[in-house]
C-alpha cells in the first residue's frame, strides 16, 4: 500500500521532471557509442529518484520507452565488450601460476571473447536497423569496430599462450612435449582462424613452437 502511494505521488508530482527526461531521450543523437554510454549512465541516475521506474513511467504516454530501452541495450552491450577487450588486452601471464592453470585461464578468456563476437554478429543485422531508426550509433558493431579490437586482444592472448608453452617446454623436464606442443598449435590455429591471420608477435611465437617441434622429432 505504501509503495502504491509513493508511485501515485511520483506520477502526480514528477510530471515536469519526466517530460524533461523524455525530451532528452527523444532528442539524443550521438555519433559515438561512448557518448550513449555516458548518457544512459546519467539517465539511469536521474530515474533512480523514482520509487519504481517502470510503474511510474507507464502513466506517461509521451515516455519514449522504445528508444530509452534501445539506448540501454546498446550502451550495456558496448560496455560489456569494452570491459572484455580491456581484460584481454591487459592480460599478463603470471609465471608463478602453474602452467595447466595458466593455460586454462587463457582458454576461458578466449572463450568469452569468441562468445562476445558471436553474440554481436548474431544481433548485428536486426539491432543496427533499430539503432539507425532511433538515431543510436551502430557502426561500433561492425567488424572494423569493437570486433577488430577483440580480435587484436585475441592475438595478444595467443602470443602469451604460446610463450607460456615454450617456457614450460624449456624449463620443465617432466612435461609431455608432444601434448603441450599440440595444445599450443590448436590454440594458435583457433585464433588464427578468428583473427584472419597472425600479427608479428604471434608469428614469432608460432615459429618458436615449430622450431622446437622439429628439433624434438
Amino acid at each position: 500500500m505504501i509503495v502504491f502511494q509513493q508511485i501515485k505521488s511520483d506520477v502526480e508530482n514528477q510530471g515536469e521532471f519526466i517530460s524533461f527526461l523524455a525530451r532528452e531521450v527523444q532528442n539524443a543523437a550521438y555519433k559515438e557509442i561512448a557518448d550513449v554510454e555516458e548518457f544512459v549512465k546519467w539517465l539511469d541516475g536521474e530515474l533512480s529518484y523514482l520509487i519504481d521506474e517502470r510503474a511510474v513511467l507507464k502513466h506517461f504516454p509521451n515516455w519514449p520507452e522504445k528508444k530509452a530501452d534501445a539506448m540501454r541495450e546498446a550502451a550495456f552491450t558496448y560496455r560489456d565488450l569494452k570491459n572484455l577487450e580491456a581484460e584481454a588486452s591487459s592480460f599478463h601471464d603470471d609465471r608463478r601460476v602453474a602452467t595447466p592453470m595458466a593455460l586454462k585461464r587463457m582458454q576461458a578468456l578466449q572463450d568469452k571473447i569468441e562468445q562476445g563476437i558471436h553474440n554481436t554478429e548474431k544481433i548485428r543485422d536486426s539491432a543496427s536497423g533499430r539503432y539507425k531508426d532511433l538515431m543510436i550509433p551502430w557502426d561500433w558493431m561492425l567488424d572494423s569496430g569493437i570486433i577488430s579490437q577483440l580480435k587484436a586482444a585475441s592475438l595478444k592472448l595467443a602470443k602469451e599462450y604460446m610463450n607460456r608453452i615454450m617456457n614450460a617446454l624449456k624449463s620443465d623436464p617432466f612435461v609431455n612435449d608432444e601434448e603441450l606442443l599440440l595444445q599450443g598449435v590448436r590454440f594458435a590455429f583457433r585464433i588464427h582462424q578468428l583473427a584472419g591471420g597472425f600479427d608479428e608477435g604471434c608469428r614469432k611465437a608460432f615459429q618458436e613452437l615449430k622450431t622446437y617441434a622439429s628439433k624434438s622429432e
